[in-house]
């Protein structure tokens, strides 16, 4: 009975534990549930605002962008309406300059008419006046004629004759003593003046030639110097505009070329490749356009030290540098620099004997030639490129003068350029001074050259084999494989048509496209 009432008292307990965990349970559950739904509103709610201050947000934005917009908008739109505006008052203005021209016109057009008028008032009175005068004349003519009893051509013919022998006899008589005054002085002054001045300036002429010679330590630098397949000999000429001739001469080359300075330049070029023994391409370009730098030095020396020689001062460095390139450059054979000092001193002497200022006669002989080193590269005789460029350079209007007039194209304005065209003569006159052959052979040359960079897309162009054959270089960019022809074709007609030659003359074209990249 006992066990059995344990039994029953451990189920009852059992049982109100199971209700009581029931109860727990359930009323746990409902509180999370409550959490969870207020937890989720309160998400909601945020994601709500959020969504709201964004919305706002983009909103303000938009605006902002499309204020700007219109902004910048009615920026340009008022910029376009001051540029209309400048544009319409410039048109006002240009329109009431012309109405006042063409008022100012009016006045004129109406004083000139009043002027002619009075003029031809004027002329009206004039015809009438000189009509009363010839009737007068005509009165007293037949008067006197009345009182002579002469006729009025007889009277006429009378006086003219005793005037016309009395004034024959007085002149030639003046005359007579004149020249022979003259005789006997002017040959004696002029003969000493000119016989002083030769002997003073009496010099040694070398001819110029055109071909310089450059010694070989041995036969294998020739080798050197062509190159393999012939690449060094091809690059030197090609950029140094001189002919290599490399013959059976032994331990010589031979440069060719018209254009001294190109010629000097190549030649001391090629002296220090042998010295230097690297002989290839670009050691030759490079050698080459230093070589041109350092000359350009040289012609400035050579030209102070030639104003030193004939004590000139106050010369323009652009002058001196001209001066300079004188001694490259020959005139029918003479070097021009050498025959303008000698022009110079001519001068000066000559205008000491007549009493002058030697200094400034002096100055015009020594640059009196100065067109020379440019006249290849300009338009016109070098008497007027030179005059144009001394003018340019501050030089005066005398020595200008000088230097235009020595060939006579203009008319002398001064003794000093008289002195000029005979110190100019007589420097290139005298025995063994010039000739002319050589001369003619570098202006055909020239010419040669001339056309061919004449013509579009021609960057340079050599006359080199003694005028045998001109080399173009193009450029690579503006003209084509195919265009080369053309060129070719049309520089060789031209020279047909332009030119006088004996044989024939080869016009090679050279189009070359290099292409380098620096490795680091």
């Amino acid at each position: 009975m006992t066990n059995v009432l344990y039994i029953l008292i451990g189920l009852a307990i059992g049982l109100i534990l199971s209700v009581i965990y029931n109860f727990v349970k359930n009323s746990v559950g409902n509180k999370t549930i409550l959490k969870s739904t207020e937890l989720a509103n309160k998400i909601i709610e945020d994601a709500k605002q959020k969504v709201d201050a964004l919305k706002k947000t983009t909103i303000l934005e938009a605006k902002e962008e499309w204020y700007q917009t219109k902004k910048k908008l009615e920026n340009e739109i008022n910029t376009r309406k001051n540029e209309l505006h400048s544009l319409e008052k410039k048109y006002n203005d240009r329109v009431l300059n012309l109405d006042r021209r063409l008022e100012n016109l009016d006045k004129k057009d109406s004083h000139l008419q009043e002027f002619e008028k009075r003029l031809n008032s004027k002329e009206a009175n004039l015809k009438s006046k000189e009509q009363e005068l010839d009737n007068l004349i005509e009165q007293q003519n037949t008067k006197l004629s009345e009182i002579a009893r002469l006729s009025r051509e007889e009277a006429i013919q009378i006086l003219k004759n005793n005037l016309k022998n009395k004034a024959r006899n007085e002149a030639a008589k003046e005359v007579r003593d004149i020249v022979e005054h003259t005789k006997a002085s002017a040959n004696k002054i002029v003969a000493g003046i000119l016989a002083t001045a030769v002997q003073r300036i009496s010099v040694d002429h070398v001819s110029e030639s055109t071909v310089s010679v450059v010694s070989l330590p041995d036969d294998e630098m020739k080798g050197r110097i062509i190159g393999r397949e012939g690449r060094n000999i091809r690059t030197f000429e090609k950029v140094s505009g001189i002919d290599l001739v490399i013959d059976d001469t032994p331990e010589a080359v031979v440069l060719s070329g018209f254009d001294p300075i190109r010629r000097e330049i190549a030649r001391l070029s090629l002296e220090k490749l042998i010295k230097d023994g690297r002989i290839h391409p670009g050691r030759i370009e490079q050698v080459l356009e230093k070589t041109a730098k350092e000359m350009n030095e040289t012609l400035i020396t050579i030209g102070e030290q030639a104003c030193m020689e004939t004590n000139i001062h106050n010369i323009s460095p652009n002058l001196v540098k001209l001066i300079g390139r004188l001694q490259y450059r020959t005139s029918y054979g003479q070097n021009v620099l050498k025959h303008s000092l000698e022009a110079a001193w001519i001068c000066g002497i000559l205008a000491t004997e007549l009493g002058l200022n030697q200094e400034l006669a002096r100055r015009a002989g020594f640059l009196h030639d100065l067109g020379k080193a440019i006249d290849h590269e300009y338009d016109g005789s070098h008497a007027a490129i030179g005059a144009n460029f001394a003018r340019k350079n501050g030089e005066s209007k005398i020595i200008v003068n000088a230097i235009e007039a020595h060939h006579e194209e203009v008319e002398p304005t001064s003794v000093y350029a008289v002195l000029t065209q005979i110190a100019d003569a007589i420097s290139g006159a005298r025995p063994g001074a010039r000739r002319e052959m050589l001369e003619s052979y570098m202006k055909r040359l020239e010419k040669m050259e001339e056309i061919a960079n004449a013509i579009e897309g021609v960057n340079k162009s050599f006359a080199i084999q003694a005028g045998r054959e001109l080399r173009i270089i193009v450029d690579p960019i503006s003209v084509d494989d195919a265009k080369t022809a053309y060129i070719a074709s049309d520089i060789a007609d031209k020279i047909e048509e332009e030119m006088q030659y004996p044989g024939q003359i080869k016009v090679t074209v050279i189009r070359e496209t290099r292409q380098s990249a620096v490795a680091k």
